[in-house]
């Protein structure tokens, strides 16, 4: 890209790549342009042939050449951009903070593919979430709805066994609902559980090929149950995600924490603005453990915002808009540092 100054306004030009059709980066309709424009109505965008023109605000125009250029790296790799990911690395350029990590190396970091479809991290935090699960051997995944927490611990986890890594994963969620009494329930275990655990079978039926799941799970490779069938035992060569910790006590989160095994990796996952557990005397031991763990080596806390939701975008919003009415009515979601979540 060229750029020619004045003292209010740049001009600069990009030139795409014959082997790049245009249709490529403007988007099929010009949906992917049409984005661009939106986000930045202080400068205007002209393209002509394979010539793509912005004038206007000097630190707006720098933003786009930035934004053409990261398109571009994505494009290289095979990896089409979509709108949300031209959203998503607009977001990234405008963050207020210096950071390392490119558009471009946060959405073709490859997690898992499996029937064509690649899992990879969105967002700049997401993408931390991940290297961190690499590094160390305990990581806390806590945040709103749909910022892909278990998503993505499910992909490294199925990653890990694929690689030989590990030789099994366990997956478990507190029962709240039943207070972690089963007994009562009519039915068998797999029928108990089954209310508790089936968002966990279905992100396994995204990864890995759904007719070898009951030949893993029945070998032991994959186990699925309660976090009150974890007491008691040790667990080894494993990769373990524990879901929706926030509605465990701290009792429980102990028991967990100290399963802990020899070549093995956990990964917790919550949203302490959503406790289930009965009021007054049961504290979250998600939230405690925030407190007594923070800064304690090999363990690493991965905090996600509503900018890192990947549902639908109202749902972003929504959060938003629940963060403000605590605010406004003085109910506070915080960690042991006094941070919010």
């Amino acid at each position: 890209m060229t750029q020619t100054r004045t003292t209010q306004q740049t001009s600069a030009n990009f030139v795409v790549p014959a082997k790049h059709p245009m249709v490529t980066v403007l988007g099929s309709g010009d949906a992917l342009l049409r984005v661009i424009e939106e986000a930045f109505p202080a400068v205007d965008i002209h393209v002509r042939g394979n010539e793509v023109s912005a004038t206007g605000d000097r630190t707006e125009v720098a933003l786009v050449q930035r934004l053409f250029d990261e398109m571009m790296l994505v494009l290289r790799t095979g990896q089409p951009m979509t709108e949300d990911a031209v959203e998503r690395s607009i977001a990234m350029l405008r963050a207020d903070e210096e950071v390392a990590e490119t558009p471009a190396e946060v959405l073709t970091q490859n997690i898992l593919s499996n029937r064509g479809r690649t899992i990879r991290p969105k967002t700049l935090n997401q993408k931390r979430y991940v290297d961190a699960i690499d590094k160390h051997t305990i990581v806390f995944g806590i945040g709103p709805a749909g910022t892909g927490k278990t998503y993505l611990a499910m992909a490294k986890a199925v990653q890990a066994l694929q690689a030989k890594q590990v030789n099994r994963i366990i997956l478990t969620r507190p029962a709240v609902e039943a207070g972690e009494r089963l007994g009562f329930l009519p039915g068998t275990l797999y029928e108990k559980i089954d209310p508790y655990l089936r968002p966990l079978y279905d992100a396994l039926h995204d990864m890995i090929d759904p007719d070898s799941i009951p030949r893993l799970m029945a070998a032991g490779t994959i186990e699925v149950a309660p976090l009150a069938y974890m007491r008691g035992r040790t667990l080894n060569d494993a990769f373990i995600i524990l879901d929706e910790a926030q509605n465990t006590s701290a009792e429980q989160m102990k028991m967990f924490l100290t399963r802990l095994g020899f070549e093995s990796k956990i990964v917790i996952t919550g949203d302490i603005t959503q406790i289930d557990l009965p009021g007054g005397g049961t504290k979250s031991g998600l939230r405690q453990v925030q407190e007594i763990l923070e800064g304690v080596e090999d363990v690493h806390f991965s905090r996600l915002t509503s900018t890192d939701v990947v549902r639908h975008k109202l749902v972003g919003r929504i959060v938003d808009a629940y963060e403000r009415f605590d605010d406004r009515n003085g109910i506070r979601h915080e960690n042991g540092n006094g941070r919010r979540n």
